[in-house]
C-alpha cells in the first residue's frame, strides 16, 4: 500500500474544526467533492463500525482504530457494501481490507492544522 498524505490550515479552533468534519450536515457538505450525497454511520466507539455511503447506499465499511476527540481518528478499511450486502471477505476486498485512514487536528497559534494520511492501493 501506499500513503498519501494532505495538510490544510483552517482558521478555527480543534473543536470547531472536528464538528465540521464529522456532523451529519457538515460532512456531507464537505465529502460531496469525492462523493456527492454521500453520508457516514458510526457508533463512534473505538473497535466499533462505522458505515460510509454514497448515494446509491454501497460504500466502505470501517472500524475505529483510534478515537480521541477533537485531535485523531482513524479508521481502519475491512469491506464494502454493494447492494445492501456486506463484503468483508471477497478476493477484491482482501486487496485493500486494512487499508488506515487518519485524520490528525493540531494546535497552531491561531488555526488548526489538520493532517490526513489515506492508505491506498496503487
Amino acid at each position: 500500500m501506499q500513503t498519501l498524505s494532505y495538510d490544510i490550515e483552517i482558521k478555527a479552533s480543534k473543536q470547531k474544526v472536528w464538528e465540521i468534519l464529522w456532523q451529519k450536515e457538515s460532512y456531507q457538505a464537505w465529502t460531496q467533492f469525492f462523493s456527492c450525497s454521500s453520508t457516514m454511520q458510526s457508533d463512534w466507539k473505538v473497535g466499533g463500525k462505522t458505515y460510509f455511503y454514497d448515494a446509491k447506499g454501497d460504500g466502505m465499511i470501517s472500524i475505529i482504530e483510534r478515537l480521541d476527540e477533537p485531535n485523531v481518528i482513524i479508521f481502519k478499511h475491512i469491506g464494502m457494501i454493494q447492494n445492501g450486502h456486506e463484503d468483508t471477505e471477497s478476493d477484491e476486498v482482501k486487496t485493500w481490507a486494512g487499508a488506515l485512514e487518519k485524520y490528525m487536528l493540531f494546535d497552531l497559534d491561531d488555526c488548526t492544522q489538520v493532517h490526513v494520511e489515506v492508505d491506498i492501493q496503487p
